[in-house]
């Protein structure tokens, strides 16, 4: 799932270059070396080694440098003659060329520690790959806004009511000393939130914070908010947790998500913070605006 840009290319440029070419299969340099495995008699638990090499004795007690390089068929592509499959019955052929890929490409799914492997590759890996969707930007050179939903960014989308029917939400303070130093550093932040509960004034009053509240059309809001600020778009960046902060996401220079967000906005953002709303992720965006400058 994770393919290099050029991968079709370079497959296909290759299989021209070489006439007898049956087809061409992606390779990278295998992780283990087979010339140290073994094959286990099941009846005597006696091994035997599973290849052999010519001119080294017993290779697998050999430093592996001196052993012959191997390489492993990963799935990335096959770019196959239609004389192979038609004529010959085959998917590959017996003349294969190798096309080598960057082994930082490879992935197996096999369980669902391998998908959470796949998906911190994407996300963070930095490899130029073909992506279902528009790929991810990277943060702007000069970020001059940051936009916040509340609930579930600055909070941790809990909330507590008591029998009189006040609600309380939990924040963390070092969201609130992360937005302070991003406004020493010359960057403005303003929350912009659907929920109308009068915590939401509170909250940002305390921190400094300007914010519109009880806003069902966020995408609107944002885009008056940096017509009459005068900001360029690409200059924003926004981060939110749910489906209804997605509008605003095309609308600046980079959408970030928390790292409990809704799935769908975890897809679709540019980034995935490392901390969950309300448990330092705002400071963690922050630092990492402030580390880009």
């Amino acid at each position: 799932p994770i393919r290099p840009r050029d991968c079709v290319d370079r497959a296909v440029r290759l299989l021209l270059e070489h006439p007898d070419a049956d087809c061409v299969r992606g390779v990278v340099p295998a992780g283990q070396n087979p010339h140290k495995m073994w094959r286990i008699d099941e009846a005597t638990g006696r091994m035997t080694p599973l290849l052999s090499v010519p001119g080294i004795a017993e290779p697998y007690n050999a430093p592996r440098q001196i052993l012959p390089p191997v390489y492993w068929q990963t799935g990335h592509i096959d770019a196959i003659r239609p004389a192979t499959i038609l004529e010959k019955n085959s998917m590959t052929g017996e003349a294969i060329y190798a096309l080598l890929i960057d082994p930082r490409y490879t992935v197996d799914l096999d369980n669902p520690r391998d998908w959470a492997k796949a998906e911190w590759v994407v996300r963070f890996g930095g490899l130029e790959m073909v992506h279902p969707d528009a790929a991810p930007r990277p943060m702007p050179e000069r970020v001059a806004l940051l936009v916040l939903d509340f609930d579930g960014v600055l909070t941790d989308n809990r909330v507590w009511t008591d029998q009189e029917g006040r609600e309380s939400v939990a924040s963390n303070r070092s969201d609130s000393h992360g937005l302070e130093l991003l406004r020493r550093a010359g960057i403005e932040a303003v929350v912009i939130s659907k929920e109308r509960n009068p915590v939401v004034a509170a909250r940002c009053k305390k921190i400094g914070v300007p914010h519109f509240q009880g806003v069902d059309d966020k995408a609107t809001l944002l885009k008056k908010l940096l017509a009459e600020r005068g900001v360029e778009a690409s200059q924003v960046v926004y981060v939110g947790n749910d489906v209804n902060d997605l509008p605003c996401f095309p609308l600046v220079g980079w959408a970030v998500a928390v790292a409990d967000a809704h799935p769908e906005a975890l897809r679709r953002a540019d980034y995935v913070l490392s901390r969950r709303g309300g448990h330092g992720a705002v400071r963690e965006l922050c630092d990492l605006i402030l580390a880009h400058r």
